[in-house]
């Protein structure tokens, strides 16, 4: 079992081997990568990757989950749904959970 200090989820595993061939765990602290869209995977803009009070979201629908590009889609597919244009089943599923959120306020 390994200490309680390398038991968190912020430690990376690293497997090394030794000169005398034995497989050994290392533990390295691990760097945080920079925040990603949650439907297409780009990196977001305006949010730094270090932690603690400078790692802050964008005061805007979405911020910090979503790309300008995605939340300007979003948006469009929110209000296509209202005026009745357009159905929910007609949306792909990564979109429709972002739309109901938008279409509950």
């Amino acid at each position: 079992m390994p200490k309680p200090m390398h038991r968190s989820h912020s430690v990376k595993k690293v497997n090394r081997i030794t000169s005398k061939k034995r497989n050994v765990v290392h533990y390295r602290r691990a760097s945080p990568s920079q925040p990603h869209c949650a439907i297409c995977s780009a990196e977001l803009n305006g949010i730094s990757a270090s932690g603690g009070k400078s790692r802050r979201s964008n005061s805007r629908l979405f911020g910090g989950v979503l790309c300008a590009g995605c939340t300007s889609e979003i948006i469009t597919l929110g209000s296509r749904v209202e005026q009745g244009d357009m159905k929910l089943n007609d949306i792909g599923m990564k979109q429709r959970r972002y739309v109901l959120q938008l279409v509950a306020h």
